[in-house]
Order: structure tokens, then C-alpha cells, then sequence
């Protein structure tokens, strides 16, 4: 089953898609593909419509974007109705992982931006500190091209698309064609919060409508998605010299300590590699067991994982793959693994007779040769390989060309903290994983191939700007004394700054 299918093209030529359910193999929509000549027009108006949008006071925007929490909280139906046909994720995902994180979001940003875009002062050193003081602006960069991805289409595209505009810029948005319509829920939202038609835009299409947008006249693209694809927007972007931030997914590592809540880290593995049907790509793929603790660790795993429902209905833990290419990935890594060795406690079966489910599963005596261990599955498994103590599991969690995030579980925080800082990822939980992403107060984004560049945290927000320094004079002399012509004072003066600035230990503390 198909999940995206060409279709007739449209009256006026352009291309079509048409959309299937994950969840029972039938129609839920199409689109019309945005052309590149699409495109680049939708870039232009944004462009047009940027300058009064900058205009604006932050404050001014940040009430926008605020009212946007009111708006999303009134149609949150119409929101979830529309992701669980497209992606076929139970209602209880759908309102945490899209809704609630959304609406904190956006709460979040517009409460933030006004200080965080502000103005600063910064204190100079030295000898340039009595002549001249340093303020640094924010400057919006113009247009911000926002592509998304389609396991998490709303909450992924909200959250740059919010920062991105209170930062002042344009934002053309292409969601997924995967979950378009959830994806465009965005623009609607705002656009009902009351930013204008101009300054956020959908687009829609596939690889190639990416592509047109990544050569199109912009000002930075933000880009969730592979690493293939991620490379090659990394290439367009070098080649205009324009910046990009690329969240590119990965492999996350479970370490679990032999002093661990046993109970707490078995829980947690199987919900965290399993959520959203292991759809996110922050799951844990992998999971380092201290061989002390490992047989009660992993029959709690296999007993927990056992009692999972995976299903249409409300009361599922589970749904369906949102992909028919993912299902493929999940069961290619599999056998695999099985081939290599691999035992599968639980589960390790699609169920592909009307949607796209895959069962819970459990893997063990998993290795480092085997695809389910070096290469992003994104599916319901849970991937358990024994060590012999925390130095194995670290050298083990590091062995990745992926380096996204990671996670530690030990009741002795000094320890986890110990082992978070050897760790080769972006970021690394503490008896959790996933949850960084939702912490907006922390910079997010990964090491290695799991991408470029941070979003979140002050300096995700002040991404979306170009920090201008600019440096003013205090006292307005007619001149400076290095400037021409130069003479025996210009001389006698650099000789005293060297002298008496830096010729000593205390006169060096002095000025820095």
C-alpha cells in the first residue's frame, strides 16, 4: 500500500498527489504540487511583505503569536481530527506530542522574544573600553524557507515557523506531502491569530518542491528531514551562502547502570523507543544494559512490551507507521538482525492487510554489525544489548555516525552527569529521553549526522536573526590617533598601550 500516489494533474497542469490512510488504506485527500515558478513567487511576496512585518515592535508580534495559543486551543479537534487521518496516531499522542507541546511553544516564544531580541549592551575591555561602547541588534534575516517532516508535521512546523517570525522574518512553509493538511494547520492558525497572508505561505509538494524552495531567493532554510536529503540542502545553501539549520534524525543510546531503577528504565524503554511507533527521532534505538541487572531488566522489557495494544481505536497504545517506506526500513533492519543473531523476544511482524501497523518489539543479543544497530530503523523496537559496565555502554553509545541525543539512567545524578558529558551527542536526559525537544529553554541539535546548527534555546531563537554589532564612539574627537598621518606620537602611543597595557600580569588582568 502506497501512501502518497500520483494522480491525474489538475486543470491547469499541475502535478497531483493523493493521499492514503496508515490506517485503513483509503483515500484522505490530495494536493496540487507547488511549482518552482510557484515558488519563487511565493518567496517574492514574502519578501514584499517582510519589511512591515519587521517593522513591527517584537512586542507587537509576540501578542500575535500569543493569540495564536487562543486559536489552536479552540480548533484543537479540527487539528487532531486532521493528523489522525493522515498519520493515523492515537488521540492521547496527537494532543501531547502535537497540541499541548504547541501551545507551550508558542507560549513560551512570544513570552521570551521581546527580551531575547532585544537590544544589549555588551562591556568592552580594555584600552577600546573608555573610547567606544558596543550594542548588538537583532536583525531579521528576510525570508525563512521551513521544510517539515512527517512524523510529528504540526508541532515540527509550529515551533520553527513561530520563532522564525517573531524573530521578523517571511516564512514560506512546505510540510510533508506525507501529512500536508496537518502541516498547513500552522499557516491557518496563524493566519487567524492575525499575521498576514504574505508573511506566512504554504506550499506543497514533494522532493522537488523542496528543492525549488532551497534554490529559491531565501534568506536561511530550516530543514527537518534525512540525511540524504539534508546534505543536499546543505549543498544548495553553500553554494548561495546562505544558512541552514538541518535536524537530521538519529540513534539514540539508552545507557542503563547497574544501580538504576530497574522498573523506571524498563518502563522508559519501551515507551521511548515505541511512542508514536517509534516514529520520532529522538527514540531510543539502542540500549546498553549492565550486564548485572540485565536478566530482570529485560524480562521486565519483554513483559511490559507484550502488554501493548497496536490498533485503529482510541484505545490502542500503538497506531500504524505513518510511511509504507518506513515499514520497509523497520523490517529490512530486523531480519537483518536475525540473520546476524538476533533473538526477537517479542513481536518483529508488519501487519500490512488493510494499514501499516507493526507489532511492539523486543530485540536481544543485538551487535554493533547489524543494521538495527548503526542505522536510524525509526520504528516500534527495542534494541537491547548486554555489557560488561558503564565504560563498555559508553564506548558503545559513542560508536554512531549518528549523534543526536542520548540518555542515562542511575539513581546517582553525579554519575549521570559524569557519563552525559563523555557522551558524543547534542544533548543527553537523565532518566528520560525525547523530552529535550520540549524543553525550549535548551539548545537542540545534533553531532555528526545527525545534523547542523541548534534550534531552541536563546541562541535557536536569535538564529533567525543576524547579530549586528555596532560600535559607538563616547566622545567624538576630530580624530584617532592611529589614524593618518602617522608619526612619532602614533609610535610613542602604541609603544605606551604595549608598555603599560601589557607589560605586566596585573596591567594585563586590567584590561581584559
Amino acid at each position: 500500500m502506497a501512501i502518497v500516489q500520483s494522480l491525474p494533474r489538475a486543470s491547469d497542469g499541475r502535478r497531483r498527489l493523493g493521499l492514503s490512510s496508515p490506517v485503513h488504506g483509503g483515500a484522505v485527500g490530495d494536493i496540487v504540487v507547488s511549482t518552482p515558478e510557484d515558488v519563487g513567487q511565493a518567496v517574492a511576496r514574502a519578501r514584499s511583505a517582510q519589511a512591515a512585518w519587521a517593522a513591527r515592535p517584537v512586542r507587537e508580534r509576540a501578542a500575535i503569536i500569543r493569540a495564536a495559543v487562543k486559536v489552536l486551543i479552540a480548533r484543537q479537534d479540527e487539528v487532531i481530527d486532521t493528523l489522525r487521518a493522515e498519520s493515523g496516531k492515537p488521540r492521547v499522542e496527537a494532543m501531547a506530542i502535537e497540541i499541548l507541546a504547541s501551545c507551550d511553544f508558542l507560549n513560551f516564544w512570544s513570552r521570551r522574544a521581546t527580551r531575547d531580541l532585544a537590544d544589549h549592551r555588551e562591556r568592552l575591555h580594555g584600552y577600546i573600553r573608555p573610547f567606544k561602547k558596543l550594542t548588538v541588534h537583532y536583525r531579521p534575516l528576510g525570508v525563512v524557507g521551513v521544510i517539515t517532516p512527517w512524523n510529528a508535521p504540526f508541532v515540527l512546523s509550529m515551533n520553527p515557523v513561530a520563532q522564525a517570525l517573531l524573530a521578523g522574518n517571511a516564512v514560506v512553509l512546505k510540510p510533508s506531502e506525507v501529512t500536508p493538511h496537518s502541516g498547513g494547520w500552522v499557516v491557518k492558525i496563524l493566519h487567524e491569530a492575525g499575521v498576514p497572508a504574505d508573511v506566512l505561505q504554504l506550499i506543497h509538494g514533494d522532493g522537488e518542491t523542496g528543492a525549488a524552495l532551497v534554490d529559491a531567493e531565501v534568506d536561511k532554510i530550516a530543514f527537518t528531514g534525512s540525511v540524504t536529503t539534508g546534505r543536499k540542502v546543505a549543498e544548495a545553501c553553500a553554494r548561495r551562502l546562505v544558512p541552514c539549520t538541518l535536524e537530521l534524525g538519529g540513534k539514540d543510546a539508552m545507557i542503563v547502570c547497574d544501580d538504576a531503577d530497574i522498573e523506571r528504565a524498563a518502563e522508559g524503554a519501551v515507551y521511548l523507543s515505541m511512542f508514536n511507533s517509534g516514529q520520532v527521532c529522538l527514540s531510543v534505538e539502542r540500549i546498553y544494559i549492565v550486564d548485572s541487572v540485565a536478566d530482570e531488566f529485560i524480562r521486565l522489557v519483554q513483559q511490559k512490551a507484550q502488554s501493548l495494544t497496536c490498533g485503529a481505536g482510541d484505545s490502542a497504545d500503538m497506531g500504524p507507521m505513518c510511511w509504507d517506506r518506513q515499514v520497509a526500513t523497520v523490517t529490512r533492519h530486523l531480519e537483518d538482525a536475525k540473520r546476524r543473531g538476533a533473538v526477537l523476544l517479542v513481536g518483529g511482524e508488519a501487519d500490512t492487510a488493510e494499514g501499516l501497523f507493526f507489532a511492539p518489539t523486543v530485540a536481544v543479543d543485538v551487535t554493533h554489525d547489524m543494521e538495527l544497530m548503526r542505522e536510524e530503523t525509526f520504528g516500534p523496537v527495542a534494541a537491547i544489548m548486554r555489557v560488561a559496565d558503564e565504560e563498555e555502554a559508553i564506548r558503545l553509545a559513542n560508536d554512531s555516525q549518528y549523534g543526536l541525543s542520548g540518555s542515562v539512567f542511575t539513581k546517582d545524578t553525579a554519575k549521570a552527569l559524569r557519563i552525559a558529558k563523555r557522551l558524543d551527542t547534542g544533548s543527553v536526559v537523565h532518566n528520560d529521553a525525547a523530552v529535550i525537544y520540549g524543553v525550549p529553554e535548551a539548545p537542540f541539535g545534533g553531532r555528526k549526522r545527525s545534523g547542523l546548527g541548534q534550534t531552541n534555546g536563546r541562541h535557536g531563537l536569535r538564529g533567525f536573526t543576524h547579530a549586528q554589532p555596532i560600535l559607538l564612539d563616547r566622545w567624538q574627537l576630530k580624530r584617532e590617533r592611529i589614524w593618518y598621518p602617522y608619526t612619532e606620537d602614533s609610535v610613542a602611543a602604541i609603544a605606551g598601550t604595549l608598555k603599560y597595557g601589557f607589560g605586566s600580569a596585573i596591567a594585563r588582568r586590567l584590561m581584559s
